[in-house]
């Protein structure tokens, strides 16, 4: 069978993470939305996206098909049901569409011709930017037991202080020596080739991902991940970093999520909690306006290629777009848009040329290209977000 995982209604909630990817490759717990579902149905998948991103992340249709909504994280019951889907046939949770069986030739989907299957059990989905760290805990325990079963953990150094040692899982090539692992609230991963450095303090969960590292001394709590090939240092909490991204310094990030590509200097610190405790409002692209998270603790949402210099501030629940450079003294405000430059005393336009200089020269360093297609994306960003920028 032939599955594709499309975005569904969540994608403009999903703003500034879906400017530059489908729903599909949001990480959330150990791995990717897309790694989650390939790797229980055993086989590779494709999207169904908005049409600058086709090109990049395009769809395959073969004569029968399922279509999978990507904003849902798959468990073994629903991938059973999906699997014995047949023509004709859509799993529905409430109003919901999870999945639904189509073949090449169909050139219209009416749901109300379909046999219409209830979904009634617990899953987990993904309809926020603030979703991806509050649902962290339970992706990362999901993706442990999945890719973890039946499998024998690396060994733990004799240096490593660890309480609960059977939630630890080490992949081949990773180091760690003389650090702190409490994985009694939740398991601890700690991928392949990873690193953490002497003197840190882990608690679960957590998902240290591929060739990523935890710097010396660092201070992290879980539900935390922590993409490949990123690094962290300073103080962290209930944060997701998707990948090549770098925390690298003291500072502190909690409760937020940043995009790929993203650097925060150092001494970067972020509020999670309003002075007055109440709930937290986050921008939203789809009203454009700021909208209620039913959150108390609400950090930071960074789109890709972002950057902050040393000693920045950001205020509780503030969203920066996709190529965005802040610098200097104060809180800028709490929504920063896409290819936008400067900080509290304001902010002129990110020009393409110079932020493609920048990404050409970051992504180069990690050995991959800035390529043709990325540049497309972001030009298409660049566009796509203009109203929102003053200068």
């Amino acid at each position: 069978m032939n599955y594709i995982l499309f975005d569904g209604p969540s994608r403009n909630s999903l703003l500034p993470f879906t400017y530059t990817r489908p729903v599909a490759d949001i990480r959330i717990g150990i791995l990717t939305i897309r790694e989650k579902w390939e790797t229980y149905l055993g086989g590779t998948t494709t999207t169904i996206t908005e049409d600058y991103l086709a090109e990049k992340y395009p769809m395959v249709e073969m004569d029968e098909n399922v279509m999978i909504n990507a904003s849902y994280l798959p468990n073994a019951q629903l991938v059973e049901l999906i699997r014995g889907l047949e023509p004709n046939q859509a799993i529905f949770k409430d109003e919901d569409v999870i999945a639904f069986f189509t073949t090449d030739t169909q050139e219209d989907i009416d749901f109300e011709s379909y046999d219409a299957i209830e979904y009634n059990d617990d899953c987990l989905k993904v309809e926020h930017t603030w979703d991806i760290f509050s649902k962290n805990g339970d992706a990362i325990q999901a993706d442990f037991d999945l890719i973890t079963e039946g499998r024998t953990s690396q060994p733990i150094p004799a240096t490593v202080n660890t309480i609960a040692p059977e939630n630890i899982f080490i992949e081949e090539g990773a180091e760690l020596n003389f650090v702190t692992l409490n994985a009694s609230k939740g398991p601890i991963y700690i991928g392949k080739d990873a690193a953490i450095l002497e003197g840190s303090l882990i608690r679960g969960p957590l998902a240290l991902c591929e060739s990523a590292a935890i710097k010396m001394g660092a201070k992290i709590y879980g539900p935390t991940t922590i993409g490949p090939f990123s690094k962290v240092g300073g103080e962290v909490n209930n944060s997701v970093l998707f990948a090549n991204s770098n925390k690298g310094h003291e500072g502190y990030l909690g409760n937020s999520v940043l995009g790929e590509w993203c650097n925060l200097g150092a001494d970067t610190n972020n509020s999670n909690l309003k002075n007055n405790y109440a709930e937290v409002r986050l921008w939203s692209y789809e009203t454009e306006s700021f909208a209620k998270t039913g959150l108390q603790f609400c950090g930071l949402m960074m789109g890709d290629h972002s950057k902050c210099g040393i000693n920045t501030m950001f205020n509780t629940g503030t969203v920066v777009g996709v190529n965005a450079n802040i610098f200097g003294a104060g809180y800028p405000r709490n929504f920063v848009p896409s290819f936008s430059w400067g900080g509290s005393n304001g902010f002129t336009t990110y020009t393409t040329k110079k932020a493609f200089e920048v990404a050409e020269v970051v992504m180069k360093r990690r050995n991959l290209e800035f390529s043709d297609i990325d540049k497309a994306i972001l030009e298409y960003v660049f566009e796509e977000t203009k109203k929102y920028r003053r200068g």
